[in-house]
């Protein structure tokens, strides 16, 4: 089974000579094939790719020379374009779709020697908060296998918590890198918005789409950060702004920082184990030299509502490209080109996606649009409004990820609008466009509870030491689970 090891731990066995390459992909390969019946983290397995590729690094001794991520082997979620290799967003309308190109995030992890185990299960389209409106079935939590590892990045979340890749990638549209990271006990990165390219990623709503990953220490993420972060030619909402040494955060004190703790995320309803948990993070940032205050974001209570109008009206924009035509499923035997049109969104698209599509059309029709679409984003300007203001008074924010604990598997599948409000407390980040790192904070019941660290625009060096440092003081990110049997063996 793959050894618990960080990247940056792996990293430094590789180069050290205390481990090759093939021993490194050898394990992930047991592990992936011992878990993924009982998981079902991935659509596409490239394992054999992969121990090749490892084999050819072996031979040529590059490791120390290839790249940061040398040999480590990653896990795509399967929104992500990979040249040659069927990507699909888990829906059935590009279920036999191959791209001719990569996105960039997989150019630039490719270009720093990782190695590429797979493409990742995840909602179709990314629209969801469980993994559960995956066209192929869901993805399980390895914590406990009856209940949701959350989404949408829920085979990454489950891929690196059961330890079958070190680093996966994700997309954050509304929580989607951070929810599966607090369900699953590891840790989540969101970067700012226009921080990392999101060229070549299926799109989902593009004004708030993140491109981050998943991984089991805050030094892991920021490395991550590090080789994918940068101004993208092909993709004009990149900010061009110089990219940091973020590891080199990793181990600052956090002495005489202030954090805000949002008297607004600890709503009604929100599970007492995850206001316990919160608040013993809280006490160990005290205990660090951090000034805690708490701090108001008022306009939080609209932040689902404006949400849930914006990204439907992008979402019916961005898959209009799917008419059976161009690409991905086509009615080859429809009778005339409507038909064909009609009848290949019918049958390709999920249940989710035309509910989205439906809503979104509707928000942005004539008579509609001003009521709907634009007060939204006036509303959201607002959003934004309030978390400038909040960080004048504090250098960070600090909420609990998800109101709840994990969830069992259909629980809330019947039941939309409870599954939009699992991402509460995540989805006014994305609509003001600031970082935030997930981090594991305790347990309850078994399963994982995770905290969120969040920042001010792409200022996240201050986000990776807050979060480090609390991560030394606790032992959280050294739990994993074992599919059933001890879960939280250290």
């Amino acid at each position: 089974m793959q050894r618990f090891f960080t990247l940056t731990e792996a990293r430094e066995k590789l180069v050290k000579k205390e481990l090759s390459v093939t021993q490194l992909i050898e394990e992930a390969v047991t592990t992936i094939n011992t878990t993924e019946k009982k998981l079902h983290a991935f659509n596409t397995l490239t394992l054999e790719q992969a121990l090749e590729k490892a084999a050819k690094i072996d031979r040529q001794g590059t490791v120390k020379d290839i790249g940061p991520m040398g040999g480590i082997p990653i896990g795509y979620k399967d929104n992500f374009c990979t040249k040659g290799v069927r990507t699909t967003a888990s829906s059935n309308i590009l279920g036999n779709y191959i791209p001719i190109y990569n996105a960039t995030v997989v150019d630039r992890y490719e270009k720093a020697g990782a190695i590429s185990v797979g493409k990742l299960n995840c909602d179709a389209f990314a629209h969801g908060s469980s993994g559960e409106n995956s066209d192929f079935g869901p993805t399980k939590n390895p914590w406990n296998l009856e209940y949701v590892p959350g989404g949408s990045s829920s085979g990454s979340g489950a891929l690196v918590a059961s330890g079958g890749a070190f680093l996966a990638t994700g997309t954050d549209t509304g929580g989607s890198i951070r929810l599966p990271a607090s369900f699953c006990g590891i840790v989540g990165l969101k970067p700012s918005y226009g921080r990392v390219s999101r060229y070549g990623i299926v799109a989902m709503t593009s004004s708030t789409d993140s491109i981050g990953c998943l991984t089991r220490s805050v030094k892991d993420a920021a490395l991550a950060l590090e080789v994918t972060a940068g101004k993208d030619i092909h993709d004009g909402t990149t900010v061009d702004k110089k990219v940091e040494s973020y590891t080199s955060f990793c181990g600052k004190p956090v002495k005489g920082m202030t954090i805000g703790i949002p008297k607004e995320y600890f709503v009604k309803g929100i599970e007492k184990e995850v206001v316990d948990a919160t608040e013993k993070a809280i006490e160990v940032y005290k205990s660090l030299g951090v000034k805690i205050k708490e701090v108001s974001l008022p306009h939080t209570e609209y932040a689902t509502a404006v949400y849930y109008i914006v990204t439907p009206s992008e979402v019916s924009s961005n898959l209009a490209r799917y008419d059976g035509v161009r690409y991905g499923y086509s009615d080859t035997e429809a009778p005339d080109m409507l038909s064909r049109y009609f009848n290949s969104r019918r049958d390709g698209f999920g249940a989710e996606a035309k509910r989205r599509i439906m809503i979104g059309t509707y928000a942005l029709s004539s008579g509609y649009y001003d009521a709907y679409y634009k007060k939204a984003q006036q509303v959201r300007t607002l959003v934004c409004d309030d978390f400038k203001k909040a960080f004048q008074k504090v250098d960070l924010l600090l909420a609990p990820v998800s109101p709840t604990l994990p969830f069992k598997i259909g629980e809330k599948a019947s039941d939309p609008l409870q599954m939009y409000l699992s991402d509460i407390l995540t989805i006014a980040v994305n609509l003001a466009g600031v970082p935030g790192l997930a981090i594991p904070c305790g347990f309850a019941k078994g399963l994982p509870i995770g905290i969120q660290v969040i920042a001010p625009q792409f200022e996240e060096a201050k986000m990776f030491q807050a979060g480090y440092a609390y991560e030394q003081e606790t032992k959280w990110h050294t739990m994993h689970p074992t599919l059933g049997e001890n879960n939280g063996k250290k």
